[in-house]
């Protein structure tokens, strides 16, 4: 399953820290759109799809949630609580995100412009392809 927290540079400060991210440097692509995810009410579930196409980068700006991965076989969560590091899911990944904190914010940055034609939205056709 090509799916992986990337750790992003920190620069620790007594002011505040920082980090960054560089597309094609800390991330496997280039950066054709960036979307995040916000006031996400108790219980939800977001994602709930695979990409034919579309990597993705995600990272938890502000408070915790939990990314499901699934490449047909095997299920993997990953907890994201830091903006300092991210999750990298490949394209043919199906994911979804839960367990979102209150007042949690993340940013998901994008290897294509939008397209509803990259959607896999059926579970049964993810897991028949």
């Amino acid at each position: 399953m090509n799916v992986k927290i990337i750790d992003l540079p920190k620069f620790e400060d007594p002011r505040g820290n920082l980090s960054f991210i560089e597309e094609e440097n800390h991330i496997p692509f280039k950066i054709e759109r960036i979307y995040w995810i916000y006031d996400v009410p108790g219980g939800q579930i977001r994602g709930g799809h695979a990409f034919k196409e579309q990597e993705e980068f995600i990272v938890a700006l502000s408070g915790s949630f939990d990314v499901i991965v699934d490449n047909g076989k095997t299920k993997k969560t990953f907890s994201l609580n830091r903006s300092f590091y991210g999750l990298y899911i490949s394209k043919g990944i199906w994911r979804q995100m839960e367990n979102f904190s209150t007042n949690s914010v993340a940013m998901v940055l994008s290897s294509t412009k939008f397209s509803e034609e990259d959607y896999i939205r059926d579970y049964s056709k993810f897991k028949g392809r």
